[in-house]
Protein backbone atom coordinates (compact mmCIF):
# COMPACT_ATOMS: atom_id res chain seq x y z
CA UNK A 1 0.00 0.00 0.00
CA UNK A 2 1.29 3.43 -0.92
CA UNK A 3 1.40 5.98 1.84
CA UNK A 4 1.15 9.69 1.42
CA UNK A 5 3.60 12.04 3.02
CA UNK A 6 2.39 14.70 5.41
CA UNK A 7 2.47 18.09 3.76
CA UNK A 8 5.25 20.35 4.82
CA UNK A 9 2.82 23.03 5.91
CA UNK A 10 2.27 21.30 9.23
CA UNK A 11 -1.28 19.95 8.60
CA UNK A 12 -2.24 16.29 8.90
CA UNK A 13 -4.26 14.11 6.57
CA UNK A 14 -7.49 15.09 8.32
CA UNK A 15 -6.82 18.77 7.67
CA UNK A 16 -6.04 19.53 11.32
CA UNK A 17 -2.80 21.17 12.34
CA UNK A 18 -0.09 18.61 12.93
CA UNK A 19 3.35 18.73 14.49
CA UNK A 20 5.63 21.25 12.88
CA UNK A 21 8.82 19.94 11.38
CA UNK A 22 12.19 21.48 11.84
CA UNK A 23 12.23 23.04 8.40
CA UNK A 24 8.85 24.65 8.59
CA UNK A 25 8.59 28.42 8.58
CA UNK A 26 7.31 29.71 11.96
CA UNK A 27 4.03 31.56 12.03
CA UNK A 28 4.30 35.30 12.27
CA UNK A 29 2.23 37.02 14.92
CA UNK A 30 1.69 40.75 14.86
CA UNK A 31 3.37 42.35 17.88
CA UNK A 32 1.32 44.90 19.84
CA UNK A 33 2.22 48.48 19.07
CA UNK A 34 4.75 49.92 21.45
CA UNK A 35 3.32 52.50 23.85
CA UNK A 36 4.08 56.05 22.99
CA UNK A 37 6.77 57.38 25.24
CA UNK A 38 6.32 60.88 26.49
CA UNK A 39 9.29 62.93 25.59
CA UNK A 40 11.34 64.53 28.30
CA UNK A 41 10.64 67.99 26.94
CA UNK A 42 6.88 67.55 27.21
CA UNK A 43 7.16 66.40 30.83
CA UNK A 44 9.33 69.36 31.77
CA UNK A 45 6.95 71.80 30.07
CA UNK A 46 3.91 70.34 31.85
CA UNK A 47 5.73 70.38 35.18
CA UNK A 48 6.77 74.02 34.80
CA UNK A 49 3.24 75.04 33.74
CA UNK A 50 1.55 73.26 36.68
CA UNK A 51 4.02 74.65 39.21
CA UNK A 52 3.58 78.12 37.74
CA UNK A 53 -0.19 77.93 38.18
CA UNK A 54 0.21 76.75 41.78
CA UNK A 55 2.66 79.53 42.59
CA UNK A 56 0.34 82.14 41.05
CA UNK A 57 -2.62 80.79 43.02
CA UNK A 58 -0.58 80.80 46.25
CA UNK A 59 0.38 84.44 45.69
CA UNK A 60 -3.25 85.41 45.07
CA UNK A 61 -4.30 83.75 48.33
CA UNK A 62 -1.40 84.65 50.62
CA UNK A 63 -0.88 88.30 49.64
CA UNK A 64 -4.27 89.60 50.90
CA UNK A 65 -3.76 87.76 54.18
CA UNK A 66 -0.28 89.17 54.67
CA UNK A 67 -1.51 92.65 53.77
CA UNK A 68 -4.31 92.43 56.37
CA UNK A 69 -1.85 91.30 59.07
CA UNK A 70 0.57 94.08 58.13
CA UNK A 71 -2.19 96.70 58.14
CA UNK A 72 -3.40 95.66 61.59
CA UNK A 73 -0.12 96.99 63.06
CA UNK A 74 -0.32 100.40 61.33
CA UNK A 75 -1.90 103.66 62.40
CA UNK A 76 -4.98 105.01 60.64
CA UNK A 77 -2.89 107.70 58.96
CA UNK A 78 -0.34 105.17 57.66
CA UNK A 79 -3.10 102.96 56.24
CA UNK A 80 -4.20 105.73 53.86
CA UNK A 81 -0.89 107.46 53.16
CA UNK A 82 1.28 104.35 52.61
CA UNK A 83 -0.96 101.30 52.31
CA UNK A 84 1.72 99.04 50.76
CA UNK A 85 4.65 99.91 53.00
CA UNK A 86 5.69 98.14 56.17
CA UNK A 87 4.60 99.70 59.48
CA UNK A 88 7.11 102.01 61.16
CA UNK A 89 6.63 99.96 64.33
CA UNK A 90 4.25 97.31 65.61
CA UNK A 91 1.23 99.09 67.09
CA UNK A 92 -0.12 96.41 69.43
CA UNK A 93 -2.52 98.97 70.86
CA UNK A 94 -4.72 98.34 67.82
CA UNK A 95 -5.23 94.76 68.96
CA UNK A 96 -5.87 95.69 72.59
CA UNK A 97 -8.35 98.38 71.55
CA UNK A 98 -10.26 96.01 69.30
CA UNK A 99 -10.23 93.32 72.00
CA UNK A 100 -11.59 95.56 74.77
CA UNK A 101 -13.31 98.67 73.39
CA UNK A 102 -14.90 96.93 70.41
CA UNK A 103 -15.98 93.99 72.64
CA UNK A 104 -14.23 91.45 70.41
CA UNK A 105 -13.44 89.42 73.54
CA UNK A 106 -17.15 88.85 74.22
CA UNK A 107 -17.86 88.02 70.58
CA UNK A 108 -14.89 85.66 70.47
CA UNK A 109 -16.04 83.80 73.59
CA UNK A 110 -19.60 83.44 72.24
CA UNK A 111 -18.26 82.11 68.95
CA UNK A 112 -16.04 79.54 70.69
CA UNK A 113 -18.99 78.31 72.76
CA UNK A 114 -21.38 78.09 69.81
CA UNK A 115 -18.95 76.55 67.34
CA UNK A 116 -17.47 74.17 69.94
CA UNK A 117 -20.87 72.89 71.05
CA UNK A 118 -22.25 72.60 67.53
CA UNK A 119 -19.12 70.87 66.26
CA UNK A 120 -19.27 68.22 69.00
CA UNK A 121 -22.97 67.65 68.42
CA UNK A 122 -22.57 67.50 64.64
CA UNK A 123 -19.78 64.93 64.76
CA UNK A 124 -21.56 62.82 67.39
CA UNK A 125 -25.00 62.67 65.78
CA UNK A 126 -23.63 62.65 62.23
CA UNK A 127 -21.28 59.74 62.88
CA UNK A 128 -24.01 57.71 64.59
CA UNK A 129 -26.45 58.24 61.72
CA UNK A 130 -23.79 57.57 59.09
CA UNK A 131 -22.69 54.35 60.83
CA UNK A 132 -26.24 52.97 60.86
CA UNK A 133 -26.87 53.91 57.24
CA UNK A 134 -23.55 52.44 56.10
CA UNK A 135 -23.44 49.16 58.06
CA UNK A 136 -27.06 48.04 58.50
CA UNK A 137 -29.72 47.13 55.96
CA UNK A 138 -33.32 47.93 56.89
CA UNK A 139 -36.45 49.16 55.07
CA UNK A 140 -36.11 52.84 54.26
CA UNK A 141 -32.32 52.92 54.48
CA UNK A 142 -31.78 54.47 51.07
CA UNK A 143 -34.75 56.81 51.51
CA UNK A 144 -33.31 58.28 54.72
CA UNK A 145 -29.90 58.56 53.08
CA UNK A 146 -31.31 60.51 50.14
CA UNK A 147 -33.21 62.75 52.54
CA UNK A 148 -29.89 63.80 54.06
CA UNK A 149 -28.47 64.39 50.58
CA UNK A 150 -31.53 66.49 49.72
CA UNK A 151 -30.83 68.61 52.77
CA UNK A 152 -27.50 69.63 51.22
CA UNK A 153 -29.30 71.19 48.25
CA UNK A 154 -31.84 73.10 50.37
CA UNK A 155 -30.85 76.79 50.65
CA UNK A 156 -30.92 77.93 54.25
CA UNK A 157 -32.25 81.35 53.27
CA UNK A 158 -35.62 79.78 52.41
CA UNK A 159 -35.97 78.44 55.96
CA UNK A 160 -35.08 81.63 57.84
CA UNK A 161 -38.64 82.87 58.43
CA UNK A 162 -40.15 79.56 59.62
CA UNK A 163 -36.98 78.84 61.59
CA UNK A 164 -37.32 82.19 63.34
CA UNK A 165 -40.86 81.43 64.49
CA UNK A 166 -40.00 77.86 65.50
CA UNK A 167 -37.22 79.08 67.79
CA UNK A 168 -39.46 81.84 69.10
CA UNK A 169 -42.21 79.36 70.03
CA UNK A 170 -39.64 77.09 71.72
CA UNK A 171 -38.12 80.01 73.69
CA UNK A 172 -34.77 79.45 71.95
CA UNK A 173 -34.54 82.79 70.16
CA UNK A 174 -31.57 84.97 71.15
CA UNK A 175 -29.92 82.10 73.02
CA UNK A 176 -26.58 80.43 72.41
CA UNK A 177 -27.95 76.89 72.84
CA UNK A 178 -30.67 77.63 70.30
CA UNK A 179 -28.02 78.76 67.83
CA UNK A 180 -26.04 75.57 68.56
CA UNK A 181 -29.05 73.41 67.66
CA UNK A 182 -29.55 75.31 64.41
CA UNK A 183 -25.88 74.91 63.48
CA UNK A 184 -26.09 71.16 64.15
CA UNK A 185 -29.18 70.77 61.98
CA UNK A 186 -27.61 72.86 59.22
CA UNK A 187 -24.36 70.81 59.21
CA UNK A 188 -25.79 67.30 59.57
CA UNK A 189 -26.58 66.60 55.85
CA UNK A 190 -23.01 67.07 54.65
CA UNK A 191 -21.60 65.25 57.69
CA UNK A 192 -23.81 62.19 57.17
CA UNK A 193 -23.08 62.17 53.43
CA UNK A 194 -19.32 62.31 54.00
CA UNK A 195 -19.11 59.82 56.86
CA UNK A 196 -21.46 57.29 55.27
CA UNK A 197 -19.05 56.81 52.39
CA UNK A 198 -16.17 56.63 54.88
CA UNK A 199 -17.77 53.99 57.15
CA UNK A 200 -18.41 51.79 54.11
CA UNK A 201 -14.67 51.55 53.52
CA UNK A 202 -13.90 50.23 57.02
CA UNK A 203 -13.39 46.45 57.33
CA UNK A 204 -16.42 44.49 58.53
CA UNK A 205 -14.28 41.76 60.11
CA UNK A 206 -13.25 44.04 62.98
CA UNK A 207 -16.87 44.70 63.99
CA UNK A 208 -17.72 41.01 63.64
CA UNK A 209 -14.81 40.11 65.93
CA UNK A 210 -16.11 42.59 68.52
CA UNK A 211 -19.57 41.03 68.36
CA UNK A 212 -18.05 37.59 68.79
CA UNK A 213 -16.32 38.82 71.96
CA UNK A 214 -19.67 39.89 73.39
CA UNK A 215 -19.52 43.64 72.68
CA UNK A 216 -22.82 45.44 72.19
CA UNK A 217 -23.59 47.67 69.23
CA UNK A 218 -22.96 50.78 71.31
CA UNK A 219 -19.60 49.56 72.60
CA UNK A 220 -18.56 48.37 69.13
CA UNK A 221 -19.35 51.78 67.68
CA UNK A 222 -17.65 53.95 70.31
CA UNK A 223 -14.63 51.75 71.10
CA UNK A 224 -13.94 50.02 67.78
CA UNK A 225 -15.45 51.73 64.74
CA UNK A 226 -15.27 55.37 65.83
CA UNK A 227 -11.49 55.32 66.51
CA UNK A 228 -10.98 53.73 63.07
CA UNK A 229 -12.94 56.61 61.53
CA UNK A 230 -10.69 59.28 63.10
CA UNK A 231 -9.26 60.57 59.75
CA UNK A 232 -12.77 61.04 58.35
CA UNK A 233 -13.98 62.73 61.53
CA UNK A 234 -11.09 65.20 61.45
CA UNK A 235 -11.69 66.00 57.78
CA UNK A 236 -15.41 66.65 58.10
CA UNK A 237 -14.79 68.44 61.39
CA UNK A 238 -12.46 70.93 59.69
CA UNK A 239 -15.02 71.61 56.95
CA UNK A 240 -17.79 72.15 59.50
CA UNK A 241 -15.54 74.34 61.64
CA UNK A 242 -14.80 76.63 58.71
CA UNK A 243 -18.47 76.95 57.78
CA UNK A 244 -19.72 77.49 61.33
CA UNK A 245 -16.97 79.89 62.36
CA UNK A 246 -17.64 82.15 59.35
CA UNK A 247 -21.44 81.88 59.58
CA UNK A 248 -23.14 85.27 59.48
CA UNK A 249 -26.68 84.88 58.13
CA UNK A 250 -28.05 82.55 60.80
CA UNK A 251 -26.81 84.48 63.88
CA UNK A 252 -27.89 87.79 62.34
CA UNK A 253 -31.50 86.61 62.06
CA UNK A 254 -31.73 84.38 65.14
CA UNK A 255 -29.47 86.23 67.58
CA UNK A 256 -30.04 89.96 67.83
CA UNK A 257 -29.14 90.68 71.47
CA UNK A 258 -25.87 92.54 71.93
CA UNK A 259 -24.38 90.26 74.60
CA UNK A 260 -25.18 87.10 72.57
CA UNK A 261 -23.61 88.16 69.27
CA UNK A 262 -20.85 86.11 67.66
CA UNK A 263 -17.61 87.16 65.99
CA UNK A 264 -18.96 87.69 62.47
CA UNK A 265 -21.64 90.03 63.82
CA UNK A 266 -19.04 91.89 65.85
CA UNK A 267 -16.89 92.48 62.77
CA UNK A 268 -19.85 93.84 60.84
CA UNK A 269 -20.78 96.11 63.73
CA UNK A 270 -17.19 97.33 63.94
CA UNK A 271 -17.14 97.99 60.19
CA UNK A 272 -20.41 99.94 60.30
CA UNK A 273 -19.07 102.17 63.06
CA UNK A 274 -16.19 103.28 60.83
CA UNK A 275 -18.42 105.93 59.30
CA UNK A 276 -18.46 107.72 62.66
CA UNK A 277 -15.18 106.79 64.38
CA UNK A 278 -12.74 105.91 61.61
CA UNK A 279 -10.92 103.20 63.61
CA UNK A 280 -9.60 101.33 60.59
CA UNK A 281 -6.59 99.93 62.41
CA UNK A 282 -8.88 98.38 65.03
CA UNK A 283 -11.04 96.92 62.27
CA UNK A 284 -8.07 95.17 60.66
CA UNK A 285 -6.92 93.93 64.06
CA UNK A 286 -10.35 92.41 64.68
CA UNK A 287 -10.31 90.87 61.22
CA UNK A 288 -6.99 89.16 61.91
CA UNK A 289 -8.30 87.93 65.27
CA UNK A 290 -11.21 86.24 63.53
CA UNK A 291 -8.92 84.81 60.86
CA UNK A 292 -6.20 83.31 63.07
CA UNK A 293 -8.20 80.38 64.59
CA UNK A 294 -9.22 79.17 61.13
CA UNK A 295 -5.65 79.28 59.83
CA UNK A 296 -4.31 77.59 62.95
CA UNK A 297 -6.87 74.77 62.73
CA UNK A 298 -6.06 74.07 59.11
CA UNK A 299 -2.29 74.22 59.60
CA UNK A 300 -2.44 71.82 62.56
CA UNK A 301 -4.77 69.29 60.95
CA UNK A 302 -3.82 69.60 57.27
CA UNK A 303 -2.24 66.12 57.17
CA UNK A 304 -5.30 64.55 58.76
CA UNK A 305 -7.59 66.32 56.29
CA UNK A 306 -5.71 64.90 53.30
CA UNK A 307 -5.52 61.44 54.89
CA UNK A 308 -9.26 61.46 55.57
CA UNK A 309 -10.14 62.46 52.03
CA UNK A 310 -7.94 59.81 50.44
CA UNK A 311 -8.99 57.09 52.88
CA UNK A 312 -12.65 57.73 52.19
CA UNK A 313 -12.13 57.64 48.44
CA UNK A 314 -10.26 54.33 48.11
CA UNK A 315 -11.73 51.10 49.41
Amino acid sequence: MKTTDTPSTGTGADGLPGPREAGDTPLRTSAPPAPRKESKGEGVTLNVFSHGILILWAIMVIMPLLWAVMTSFKTDRAIFTSPWSLPDKLHFENWSRAWTEAHMSDYFLNTVLVVGGSLIGTLLFGSMAAYVLARFEFPGNRFIYFLFIGGMSFPIILALVPLFYVLQNMALLNTLHGLILVYIAYSLPFTVFFLTAFFRTLPTSVAEAAFMDGASHTRTFFQVMLPMAKPGLISVGIFNFLGQWNQYLLPTVLNTEQEKKVLSQGLVQLAVSQGYKGDWSGLFAGLVMAMLPVLAAYIIFQRQVVAGLTAGAVK
